[in-house]
């Protein structure tokens, strides 16, 4: 491995590589997937109503993939159960398995399940085989659909999604308060560094529901509600502002106190980093999806064009947010904590923790999205997911 100046011998082999690079993406897609879905049930903002259900099994499906790239850099993964038989209050790291269960069991699967009862109690009487015996399971003995018993299952429901919200905040603000807490880094030892991440997140989560959102009716042969992608386009839009400003106060913050690590960082910065964060990140990730998005609030563009900016605006999004969490993972270890040396980072293919495990991970969520879709459709007209090809005709 490529080694220039001086390194300290233990700084030589990244500790961290592409695995942790995922965990922190994965868990902003659940975060940023669970507040679009909150504005809907706490906020009433109806035009997003196409999404909510979409957006509650995104997060389902992406928070239940969330423990595995941590999992897969364990060297003995069946030790991580020790932090639940002897919990250490004092350890961030150790406080993720407590954050994740509350967050799993008790704010999204019981609000997925009070919000699908009354259609999971209809499908255990409609279906037949093996279907009806698991909708059955899934009642958990409860079959009431009285209109008393669904109203109280939204109020239930509506309280759950108010606590999930700060829950959705402390999962993925934790993430960012471990690596700015670590003081000996100074690219990471930064107080904005627990907020970035959270804008950040919620800007992933909301731009992946948005392109699932518009896939899926396209490949249903539906007509997109556009009034529905205009209103999370433009949230997607002001919280990409605020990540924006946020990162870019951070930066400014961090060239006028220039103290002696200043120089090692603007190094990495104009040379390895360079393609990553100032390329990747910012123009590409950044600037650009922000300036698109911008156009289609400034001038009244047709529904065709407006389709195609708001899906190359998603994507973009998704790749830069995914190049800002490499470049703090990968990039807050190329330098050594002399400031006099630096080195590089190889990933492997085939390997434990190399790119084919990172990519299979990637893709798990959506295989998982793709099954949770089949059993609880998320689309108001209840169909299940099927081919344009299968589906009625449409005007689009």
């Amino acid at each position: 491995m490529p080694v220039q100046g001086y390194m300290y011998p233990n700084e030589i082999e990244l500790a961290w590589s592409i695995l942790i690079v995922l965990y922190p993406f994965i868990t902003g897609l659940v975060a940023g997937a669970f507040i679009l879905a909150s504005l809907e049930r706490v906020f009433h903002v109806d035009s997003v109503k196409p999404t909510y259900r979409l957006a509650l099994l995104t997060a389902l499906a992406f928070l239940l993939v969330a423990p595995l790239p941590l999992q897969m850099h364990l060297g003995h993964p069946e030790r991580s159960f020790e932090m639940y038989l002897t919990p250490h209050r004092t350890s961030a790291m150790a406080m993720f398995g407590f954050v994740y269960l509350w967050y799993l069991m008790a704010v999204l699967l019981l609000e997925i399940w009070l919000d699908y009862r009354r259609d999971i109690v209809l499908l255990s009487q409609s279906t037949k085989g093996f279907q009806r015996f698991f909708y059955r399971l899934l009642t958990l003995g409860s079959s009431n659909i009285s209109e008393g018993a669904l109203r109280i299952d939204e109020r239930v429901g509506y309280v759950i999604t108010v606590v999930g919200i700060p829950s959705a905040f402390m999962l993925h603000g934790y993430v960012g308060f471990i690596f700015g807490s670590v003081k000996a880094n100074p690219w990471w030892s930064s107080p904005m560094m627990p907020v970035v991440f959270l804008f950040s997140a919620m800007v992933s989560g909301i731009a992946a529901v948005l392109l699932l959102y518009m896939f899926s009716t396209w490949y249903r042969g539906k007509t997109i509600d556009m009034r529905c992608v205009d209103t999370v386009a433009r949230y997607m839009f002001y919280t990409f502002l605020i990540d924006f400003s946020l990162e870019m106060l951070d930066l400014v913050h961090r060239i006028y106190e220039a103290d002696e690590s200043f120089r090692s960082l603007d190094f990495m910065v104009h040379t390895r980093l360079y393609l990553s964060q100032v390329v990747i990140q910012i123009y590409i990730g950044t600037l650009v999806p922000i300036g698109l998005l911008a156009l289609t609030q400034l001038f009244r563009l047709g529904e065709r064009t407006r389709k195609r900016i708001y899906a190359v605006a998603g994507s973009l999004v998704l790749i830069g947010v995914f190049a800002m969490r490499w470049n703090v993972v990968i990039g807050g270890q190329l330098f050594s904590k002399s400031f006099l040396g630096y080195t590089t980072y190889k990933i492997g293919f085939v390997a434990r923790e190399g790119l084919l495990p990172a990519i299979a991970l990637t893709l798990l969520p959506f295989a998982i999205l793709w099954v949770l879709v089949k059993l609880l459709p998320p689309w108001p007209d209840g169909e299940s997911l099927r081919p344009a090809s299968d589906a009625p005709a449409h005007a689009d």
